[in-house]
């Protein structure tokens, strides 16, 4: 019977949405840390110290285009991380529907479209997916209808994907609790972290998702879930 390698993959050409901010920034970092090449697709991609492309994942079709050039211009692609999300808390009936659907598109829609057009590039290198779920896509709360909806839905994409690509890419989800970023700007006390809440670091998430992504040939790691120690949405 085959075994599994116990040698780690090397981490190669590595695309990340959201890759300029938060946790997608703290996953270049620790990808080039880790001797890997991050490639940064973000809606602002100012100040960058990776190779970097502006898109917006919800414009599926132009994301679409944009990474099969990505992946042609890199010479091909290793793993893809996808790390683009936002969030608009509220009642189901408070918030416009183009908000509500702005964040499933996003983190749904945005995260299909990406590892659909890096597909080719990853089949060929026998490459590695991490999508990015949420604590809020296995346990539902008040108010997050829409993100839940999307979150629960990345894990659903992501158990279906690896079914289909079984062998010959791996799949893994990551679902993280609140961490320290940006995230959280803008909202309301009602919505926001208190001061004394339990967020974890993202570059503690970011080292989570490189192991992930170097665990050796024939063994994957389907779901990884981070978070405080004392984070209380888990379980």
């Amino acid at each position: 019977m085959p075994t599994a390698s116990t040698t780690p993959t090397p981490l190669g050409r590595t695309l990340i949405t959201g890759g300029a901010s938060g946790l997608g920034a703290a996953v270049a970092d620790a990808v080039a840390t880790a001797g890997g090449s991050p490639i940064v697709l973000d809606l602002k991609v100012d100040g960058s110290p990776y190779p970097a492309y502006q898109g917006d994942v919800t414009a599926t079709r132009d994301v679409e285009r944009l990474v099969a050039r990505i992946a042609e211009e890199q010479g091909g692609l290793d793993a893809v991380v996808t790390a683009a999300g936002i969030d608009k808390p509220g009642p189901l009936d408070a918030i416009s529907g183009e908000d509500w659907e702005r964040v499933v598109a996003v983190n749904l829609f945005g995260t299909a479209a990406v590892v659909r057009a890096a597909l080719p590039a990853l089949l060929e290198s026998h490459g590695r997916v991490v999508t990015v779920s949420s604590s809020l896509g296995v346990r539902a709360v008040s108010d997050a209808t829409a993100y839940s909806a999307s979150k629960f839905g990345v894990i659903g994409f992501s158990r279906a994907l690896a079914a289909e690509t079984r062998g010959r890419i791996g799949v893994t989800t990551l679902i993280p609790a609140g961490m320290k970023t940006r995230f959280f700007d803008g909202r309301t006390a009602q919505y926001a972290p208190g001061e004394d809440a339990n967020l974890n670091d993202p570059a503690n998430v970011a080292g989570a998702v490189v192991f992930a992504l170097s665990s050796p040939r024939g063994s994957e790691i389907r779901e990884i879930s981070v978070m405080h120690e004392e984070e209380p949405s888990w379980p």
